[in-house]
């Protein structure tokens, strides 16, 4: 396993989040970023969203290079994914997913292979992240967590996948092995659904 040198850049609302004992962390969650570079995604997880002032982000953010960025430490709850946030981890790779036409019937194909250099780092965080959180066990997909279907913005008579990360390039038999930790959620292919969205008949 590779040396692993993580960088701490907290966001600037980092104090704000709500703190947890090391000990409720159960689950780690892979996104990836569905943006061009790093500097977009740490400019979009600057932005407060909520009424206490705090935005959506990940913990860890892996670039294109393998290196590793802290911005939220792992014993505060970051808003990552929806029902999940309070005992995970979030982990975003930075890749472009469906950038910029996230919603678009005709762009829901996720085409950035993962860099090796992104595998290998994530596999060296895991293997930390199984050494300061005693009882994290399990492993999911965005995908696999969030499986809302939402209006498609070109065509509301088609339904998409809101969350499709970190989608079907994701090498997940690589990053599984020898990692000790289990995937669960209700993994799906992605695609779009014929059936209408509500109210469209």
């Amino acid at each position: 396993m590779p040396l692993l040198t993580i960088h701490d850049q907290p966001l600037p609302y980092v104090g704000r989040l709500p703190e947890r004992p090391a000990g409720t962390v159960a689950l780690v969650v892979i996104h990836c970023t569905e943006l061009p570079d790093l500097a977009t995604a740490r400019r979009y997880g600057e932005k407060p969203l909520y009424d206490h002032g705090t935005g959506n982000s990940g913990h860890y953010y892996i670039d294109r290079d393998g290196a590793v960025y802290r911005y939220v430490p792992g014993t505060r709850i970051a808003n990552h994914v929806r029902g999940h946030n309070r005992q995970s981890i979030g982990i975003e790779l930075v890749n472009r997913g469906r950038y910029p036409l996230w919603w678009d019937s005709h762009h829901q194909q996720m085409t950035e292979p993962y860099t090796a250099a992104q595998t290998s780092a994530l596999r060296a965080l895991l293997a930390r992240l199984r050494q300061e959180f005693p009882n994290l066990q399990q492993i999911a997909g965005h995908e696999d967590l969030d499986t809302v279907l939402m209006p498609a913005s070109d065509n509301p008579a088609l339904e998409i996948h809101r969350k499709l990360d970190p989608g079907p390039l994701f090498p997940w038999a690589t990053v599984l092995d020898g990692s000790g930790l289990t995937r669960i959620g209700a993994g799906h292919q992605g695609g779009i659904s014929n059936n209408p969205a509500p109210g469209t008949g």
